[in-house]
């Protein structure tokens, strides 16, 4: 395989995944009917969302925890057409060789980086990681790393801090180790002892914290009947968005960033903890390919803004996107409610009434 075959096959095998806390990757393995990522990316978070470029965000349970090797293990998406990948041989890898790291940096949809092994067996922690140049972003842990086969000879795994380009990821065969043992727990939750390497599900946890084989403390995740609270402006937000029955699981996009879609819009809010604004941007179309309607668009939107909604329409760069910008101390749940019932409503009436009056484009999402 070419690296532009490799990377069109594996568009439909990769995954975005979202927690409370933040984004990261995953990749589906068909053999074994499990979603791959680390550990690091579950963050203790029994259930994720999660979407990809064959199926529309949805829920998904951790199944599998293992915090030494850093790896976890998803359940994986209904409804999905999602690409056979298969494990290569690590042991056949050399320095040298040509590699391509895949992954959706920064909360991106879907990029692949190629670059080269630095050194195949690079200890660290006790373990063997691959030292690689292409780079690994936040966003990108626990997404594949693939040799010029098509197969996954490694995950994604870390960085180290001020270093150019210097990623590493945790060789396919500690991958394949670690599937074997959970195989025949399949299904089931489980987390793999950091201390004797045996596998703990809820039948054989000692006293709900312990390992039966060696005593050491293990974390079991598992959903409970009631989900934690977050507290603060994100509980405040979360809150507003249920009560205007939207599914908040499913609409967390990572730590303060939400996204929403009402009718044929897509609203995207976030909140910066620095300067206590919350942001509501809802991205509705592109700009008319006819030159003629763009002078009466941009005279449109210069009238509406002149509304004393609170709302603003603005063109970034081809999108047109209405916006609204609270301020957290001024907001309540009342408030809140209203104002981003509005700003849904508004978003979905301008998508619609901009393409049709003055013929602009629906936006191309990936």
């Amino acid at each position: 395989m070419n690296a532009q075959e490799i990377i069109n096959t594996y568009q439909r095998a990769v995954i975005q995944i979202a927690t409370q806390t933040g984004t990261g990757t995953g990749f589906y393995l068909m053999d074994y009917d499990l979603i791959i990522t680390n550990n690091h990316v579950v963050n203790n978070t029994p259930e994720v969302t999660i979407q990809g470029k064959t199926f529309d965000k949805q829920l998904s349970r951790a199944l599998y925890t293992d915090p030494k090797h850093d790896l976890a293990f998803l359940q994986p998406p209904t409804g999905a057409d999602l690409a056979a990948i298969h494990i290569g041989d690590y042991a056949a890898m050399k320095d040298g060789d040509n590699v391509i790291a895949i992954g959706h940096p920064y909360n991106l949809s879907y990029s692949a980086t190629q670059g080269v092994i630095s050194k195949v067996d690079r200890i660290r922690d006790g373990l063997k990681y691959i030292q690689i140049d292409a780079a690994i972003n936040p966003g990108n842990s626990g997404g594949p790393l693939v040799d010029y086969a098509g197969n996954v000879i490694g995950v994604n795994s870390f960085i180290i801090k001020g270093g150019d380009n210097l990623g590493f990821a945790l060789p396919a065969s500690y991958l394949k180790e670690a599937i074997d043992l959970y195989m025949p727990y399949k299904g089931q939750e489980a987390v793999r002892c950091s201390s004797c390497d045996s596998l703990v599900t809820a039948a054989n946890i000692d006293n709900n914290k312990y390992c039966p084989n060696c005593g050491s403390e293990v974390k079991l995740l598992q959903v409970p009947e009631k989900e934690a609270e977050l507290m603060g402006v994100a509980r405040l937000i979360e809150d507003i968005l249920k009560e205007l029955g939207k599914d908040v699981r499913l609409a967390r996009d990572g730590a303060n960033q939400w996204s929403v879609k009402e009718g044929s819009a897509k609203i995207n809010i976030s909140y910066n903890p620095d300067n206590f604004f919350i942001a509501g941007d809802a991205y509705l179309c592109q700009m008319p390919p006819e030159p003629s309607k763009i002078k009466p668009l941009y005279q449109f939107l210069l009238q509406e803004n002149n509304k004393p909604t609170g709302l603003v329409l603005s063109c970034q760069k081809n999108n047109i996107v209405l916006s609204r910008l609270l301020y957290d101390l001024d907001m309540t749940k009342e408030s809140g409610v209203l104002e981003f019932k509005n700003l849904f409503e508004q978003a979905d009436h301008y998508d619609d009434y901009l393409k049709n009056e003055f013929g602009c484009t629906a936006r191309l999402e990936e």
